[in-house]
Parts: structure tokens; sequence; C-alpha cells
């Protein structure tokens, strides 16, 4: 297992439609509103702004067949003195950060979060599909582990936006910066008891066809660039955490808003983070808004 997939699965997981939920209050349907459902590229403006800044809404795991970069997102970039990910994976300590979050406390093991039948399936799986040592693998977190299912499920060379945007960044020599740090976000699912992972675990791998379709869903969702039907199907997953949207998304949103705030004001900035973020009443998008930028869609 390379550490490099372990990272960026971690990070999928974390940002997927798959793994998350949030709940929206509907807000009335203005012109404004519905011009912002269908783009992935949004322009933030005003509020003392010198200059614009952009957010972009992404999947963090993908067929790379799939994976575009439009040209109007080349032309943000390029208008950008900065690029912000969630996390800064571009750091050479990040690698080393993520080996140090990735297991469970000592003496507990995925298997005691388990019934004996869910384990072995689970185990089946893993050693007979993924042609992982399963039994070797029991001290790591079970979202780690639900991870390293993705590049199965998806059944092709991955992608990642995040790698592509890190590429294009040390072309442009322009630094990447992250909204927090490893310890912030895998402490997240230290919140989530280990049986409410391994639940989670459980189901994909019984259910795995069943996600597999969910998953195809919401990509046609992206591809679309509908935000606000993404997040509706994301409540409606049969493989979420929905009792811990709050640590998911909705805090993790509003700990964004004054440090994207702060680094826009700095430098025109690029700021790229999952595409569950972006919709609905807490949704990056309408929390900056709160904020008094502007913000528009970039088609």
């Amino acid at each position: 297992m390379r550490l490099t997939t372990l990272s960026l699965a971690a990070a999928f997981l974390l940002a997927s439609p798959l793994a998350q939920a949030q709940k929206t209050a509907k807000a009335p349907k203005t012109a404004a509103t519905a011009a912002t459902t269908k783009s992935l590229l949004w322009e933030i403006s005003g509020n003392k702004l010198a200059k614009p800044s952009y957010v972009f809404g992404t999947i963090h795991l993908l067929c790379a067949d799939d994976l575009k970069v439009s040209e109007v997102v080349k032309k943000a970039i390029d208008n950008s003195q900065q690029i912000a990910l969630e996390l800064d994976m571009d750091s050479p300590t990040m690698m080393e950060e993520m080996r140090g979050q990735m297991m469970l406390p000592a003496g507990q093991t995925v298997q005691g979060c388990m019934t004996k039948e869910e384990y072995a399936a689970v185990n089946d799986y893993y050693t007979n599909e993924l042609k992982m040592p399963f039994a070797q693998m029991g001290t790591m977190k079970p979202f780690i582990l639900s991870s390293l299912m993705y590049p199965k499920m998806l059944g092709c060379p991955i992608g990642s936006y995040e790698g592509t945007l890190i590429g294009m960044a040390k072309a442009k020599q322009v630094e990447v910066i992250g909204l927090e740090t490893v310890a912030d976000q895998m402490g997240i699912f230290d919140k989530i008891p280990c049986d409410k992972q391994a639940q989670m675990l459980s189901d994909m791998v019984v259910k795995r066809s069943e996600a597999q379709q969910e998953f195809k869903a919401l990509f046609q969702l992206y591809q679309a660039q509908d935000v606000e039907e993404l997040l509706k199907a994301t409540l409606a997953s049969q493989f979420g955490m929905k009792e811990y949207e709050d640590e998911l998304l909705t805090n993790r949103n509003k700990r964004w808003i004054p440090l994207m705030a702060q680094q826009a004001t700095s430098k025109p900035t690029f700021f790229a983070v999952g595409a569950a973020h972006l919709g609905g009443s807490n949704g990056v998008l309408a929390l900056l808004r709160q904020q008094g930028y502007q913000v528009k869609p970039l088609l």
C-alpha cells in the first residue's frame, strides 16, 4: 500500500458525498440562487477585495479520463497568486503527519468493532478481491480502510484534481496552502465511534454494487455542475453518517470562511474544496455571501 494512495483516498472519503450529509434549510428560490446552481467555479469579489478570488468544487478521486480542467478554470488559476486546498497537499511533512493519524488507539482493532459475520465478509473482500492483507491492517481506522475501496469501485486509472492543481501551481510557481491541517481533518473522524465507522465499512463491502451505482449517479450530478442537486442526493445516501453532518461539513465550512477572507485579502486566491461543501444554506457560497462578498458563477 502506497501512503500517497492512502492519503489521497482518505481525503476523498472525507469530502465525498458518499461519506457526508448536510441538513439544508430551503431558501426562497430567487434569480440569484437559481443562477448559481449549475457551476463548479465562482468568482469572489467585493467587500474591499482589491482583486477577485475564486472557489472551485472538486471531486477528490475520479477516473483519469474524466478529469477535465476547463479554459475558464485555467484562466482563474492564471489570475490567482496562490492555490488553497482543503489540505496543503504539497507539504513535505504531509505523509508523515498522515502516517501518525491512520491508526486506531492502542489496544483497539477493527475486528473488535464488528460482529464476527461482518468481519468475515470484509476480511474476505479485502483479501481476495482487493488483494490486501486485511488481517495485518486491523489496527487502521475503519474510514481509512473504507477509502481503499474507491479505486476498485471506480475500476479505472485514478485521477485527482488536487494532484493536477498542485502540478499547475508548480508550473506557475505559486504557493499551495491549506484551509486545515492533517490533524484537523483526520481528527474529525476521531469523534465518530469505531463501531459507526466499521458499520459504514461493512455496508460498503456488502452493498458495494449499490455504492458503485450511487457514486455513479453523484458523479453525473458533478459533471452537470449542479451542486444543489448533488447536495440533495447526498442527503439520500445510504452510506453516509448523517448524525455527524455538522462535524463533516457545516462546522468545517464555518471555520474556513474567516481563513478564506484573510487569504483572499492577502492575494488573489484559487480555492479548491470538495463540491459537497459548496451548496446549501450552510455551504461555502452562502456563507461568503453572508459576509458581504459577491459570489457569481463562471460558466
